[in-house]
Order: structure tokens, then C-alpha cells, then sequence
């Protein structure tokens, strides 16, 4: 897995218009002429499953800064203007992107509509401080009124492909869920909070699925007439999710550390149960035995980062260098287990700089934020996250060039389910069951004992 910064020092608008121009480096080495052929429905990277990813990215990473904004809005946090320029950066982001493929107008109108329901949530916070009943009331009915102005402006440019009465529901769970993450944060009921933040994260990546399919629906030339609803399409976006929930969880958990906030113990939980999640989509692929022993290594360098912030708040240096060093050893397991599970399709050397980059960018949120250096913490936190994209990127790649023939399926014709309506909530919303979410996705049609046992001689 060669983990590379291209796909952040690229325009947007070069990504979504020619998202393959990246895919090349993200895969050098463990990819180049060993592939095997594979069928459009298992091709993890091209330029429809790019453009999936890249809104993938920037709708989740909305979400995020939001929640995380808003926290820092009532909390009267030293960062929260940082935090804001971050969430704002995410809007040009998102607005270049539809810039890239509508025109200039169309990505202004965009903008002026997105920025609005971000200044709706503000409102909200600052009546919360305030105690503003009539204030809150009157920026959720703003909400109400952004949510038809975006819809009908998303059902016009896709050609009614994205249908705006469906859309006004999908805009109506992705306010909600922010609202609801922000007023459970407000009465300290922190259970709540972190399950919805997840939820809010997740939801936001069916969005970039259905805005993606109407775009390469609506101009399948410039997409090689691919399809963004494959099996490999989804095992590339789960793991993804997975992923860079990981990134974000971890960055509020150590920040929460650092504070001795009261939340703290709930932004750990949440990190453990996406811990428990990536477990268990490994064991879904390699088997129980792999999934324990992947969580026993994943789990170990979050404990190694717990050390270190807790001997960076102590000034213990000693203890500082021993989670450094145990970070390093974490490295070097992780890699030999996954270049083991995928038969050397992804290089132990490639892995260990990968996670390197990981790690490393971890600790610099962690000092950033300690040290009150807000203005590099913020551009950290975006790339460690668009880093994450890649991972899932690779693995998937990996997993789908081991048994291509458990990712075959049929194109589908028509829009695939999605969370920008009512017919179909977010994907996976029973986190606990993610297993049988990826074992039904890529074990189905009799496969599950036949693959099993190639595992099983493999493993032999």
C-alpha cells in the first residue's frame, strides 16, 4: 500500500472530471502488472468509483466539521474559528466540485445555498448559548426553507435525476442528525451524541453515492459509460467510511483526552466500536481467527496513542519515546498481517510507510491542538482524512484482485438505493451487524463455504 499525498495536491475539479489521474500512484507497486482482468463490476478505481470517492470525501468530511465546529461554537472553544475556516474550506471544496462538472454558475449557486444551512446551524448555537427558544425556532424553519431551495437546485441540475421531494427528505435527516448530535452534546447525554455523530458521517456517504450516480448517469461519456453501483464500488466505500471514522473518532478522542473533558469516555467508546466494526469486516473476509488478531494489533497502536498523550500531559518524556517506540513495532505488525491476508498484494515496506504517515499525522493533530498551533491543526486534520480515502482505496483493491470472482454482478439500470430519499436510509445503519453487511455484499449466492475454504488452503 503506497501511501502518497497526490490525491490532495490535485484541484478538485481535475478529480472529479478526471479522477483516474490519481489512482496510478495510490496502487504503484502491489498493482502494476500483477492485476488480474477484471470486469467493470470489479474495478475498484476508475473514473465513475473515483468520482463516488472524492464526494464520498468532502459530504463526510462536511458532516464532520460540523458536529466539530459546533461543539467548539458552544463550548467557547480557542480553536472554534479555525475550526469554522475549516468547514468553510470543505464548501469551496465541494462547490469547485460541482463547478467542475455544471460551470461557474452553477458552483456559486451551490455555494450561496450550501454556506446558508451552515449559517442556519450557527444561528442554532448561538440561540442555544443564548437561551433563545424563539431564536432556535426560527433557525430550524431557515433549515426548512434551505432544504427545498437545495433540493430543487440539485433536482435541476441532474435533469430530475436526483428527485427534489426525495431530496427535501435526505437534506431533512442530514439537518436532523447534526441538530440532534449538537442538542444530545448540550444536555450531556454523550451516548447519544457519539452514536449520532456516527450516524451523521455514514449518511453522508450514500449522499455521495447518489450524487455521483446522477452525474455519471447524466454524462456517462466522460465516465467510460461505468456504473458508481458495483460490489467493489461498495466494498471501496465501506472501507473508506471505516476508515477515516477511525481518523476523525481518534483526533476527538485524544483532543477530549488532552481537555479532561466529560465526553471523553464516550468519543473513546465510539472509537473501540469502529474499532469492532473494521474487525469485523476483516473477519468477514479472512475469516474469525484474522479478525481477532487484526483487532488485537489495530487496537494496540490506539492504546500506544493513548500513552502518548497521557506522557506528553504528565511531561514524562521516557514514556513519550516508549509509546514512540511501541508505535514503531505496531507498525511492522500490522504490515506483515496484511501483506499475509492478501497474499503479498499489498507490500509489508509500502504498509509500513503508509501507517507511518498515519501515525505521524495523528501526533501532529494531538501537539497542534496542545500547543494552541490552531492554524496548522485544521489543514492536518483535512489531509490525515483524504489519507484515510486511500487506505480504503488500497485494501479494497487488494481484497477484490484476491477473489475477483465474489464482486460479479449485473449493472444496474436505474438509480441505485440511496440516503437522498425516503426509500432507503443510510446503508448499514446497524453498526453492530457490519459484518454481515460486507459478508452478504461479497459472500452472497452460496459463496460463503467455497471461499472459506480457500482460505483455509491458502492459509495451509
Amino acid at each position: 500500500m503506497n501511501m502518497k499525498k497526490a490525491i490532495l495536491t490535485i484541484p478538485l475539479s481535475a478529480a472529479l472530471l478526471f479522477p483516474a489521474a490519481h489512482s496510478a500512484s495510490a496502487h504503484e507497486g502491489h498493482m502494476h502488472g500483477e492485476a488480474k482482468k477484471t470486469s467493470s463490476s470489479q474495478e475498484v478505481s476508475n473514473k465513475a468509483t473515483d468520482l463516488r470517492a472524492a464526494l464520498d470525501q468532502l459530504f463526510s468530511e462536511h458532516a464532520y466539521l460540523a458536529v466539530i465546529t459546533m461543539q467548539k461554537g458552544i463550548d467557547g472553544s480557542k480553536d472554534f474559528k479555525q475550526a469554522a475556516a475549516a468547514l468553510n474550506d470543505n464548501t469551496n471544496d465541494l462547490s469547485e466540485a460541482i463547478a467542475s462538472v455544471y460551470g461557474k454558475k452553477a458552483g456559486k449557486q451551490f455555494k450561496d445555498i450550501w454556506s446558508s444551512h451552515i449559517g442556519y446551524f450557527v444561528d442554532y448555537v448561538q440561540a442555544t448559548a443564548k437561551k433563545d427558544e424563539a431564536g432556535k425556532k426560527k433557525a430550524v424553519k431557515q433549515l426548512d426553507q434551505y432544504r427545498m431551495k437545495q433540493a430543487d437546485m440539485l433536482d435541476q441540475a441532474t435533469g430530475g435525476r436526483l428527485k427534489a421531494s426525495e431530496l427535501e427528505e435526505g437534506l431533512k435527516m442530514h439537518v436532523n442528525e447534526l441538530l440532534k448530535a449538537f442538542d444530545s452534546y448540550t444536555e450531556k447525554d454523550f451516548d447519544t451524541t457519539y452514536e449520532t455523530v456516527r450516524k451523521s458521517i455514514h449518511h453522508m456517504f450514500e449522499v455521495g453515492k447518489g450524487v455521483s450516480w446522477a452525474i455519471t448517469d447524466q454524462f456517462p461519456g466522460k465516465f467510460n459509460h461505468k456504473s458508481v453501483d458495483t460490489p467493489a464500488a461498495d466494498l471501496r466505500e465501506d472501507l473508506n467510511y471505516l476508515f477515516s471514522e477511525h481518523l476523525t473518532l481518534a483526533v476527538v478522542a485524544m483532543q477530549k483526552g488532552n481537555d479532561g473533558s466529560k465526553d471523553f469516555d464516550q468519543a473513546a467508546a465510539a472509537l473501540n466500536e469502529n474499532t469492532n466494526d473494521l474487525s469485523d469486516a476483516i473477519a468477514s473476509v479472512y475469516g474469525k481467527d484474522a479478525g481477532k488478531q487484526f483487532k488485537d494489533i489495530w487496537s494496540s497502536h490506539i492504546g500506544y496513542l493513548v500513552d502518548y498523550v497521557k506522557a506528553d500531559a504528565s511531561g514524562d518524556k521516557e514514556a513519550k519515546e516508549k509509546a514512540v517506540k511501541n508505535l514503531d513495532a505496531y507498525r511492522m505488525k500490522q504490515a506483515k498481517f496484511l501483506e499475509q491476508a492478501t497474499d503479498g498484494r499489498l507490500k509489508a515496506a509500502d504498509l509500513e510507510a503508509g501507517l507511518k504517515m498515519h501515525i505521524d499525522e495523528l501526533i501532529k493533530t494531538y501537539t497542534s491542538y496542545h500547543n494552541g498551533e490552531y492554524d496548522q491543526l485544521y489543514p492536518t486534520v483535512r489531509e490525515a482524512y483524504g489519507h484515510m480515502f486511500m487506505v480504503g482505496q488500497d485494501v479494497a483493491a487488494a481484497i477484490v484482485d484476491q477473489h475477483p470472482e465474489l464482486f460479479k454482478s449485473n449493472m444496474p439500470n436505474e438509480m441505485p438505493k440511496t440516503g437522498m430519499g425516503g426509500t432507503a436510509g443510510p446503508l448499514g445503519m446497524s453498526y453492530e451487524a457490519f459484518a454481515g453487511l460486507i459478508a452478504s455484499l461479497i459472500l452472497a449466492g452460496g459463496a460463503m463455504g467455497a471461499f472459506f475454504l480457500i482460505r483455509r488452503k491458502t492459509s495451509n
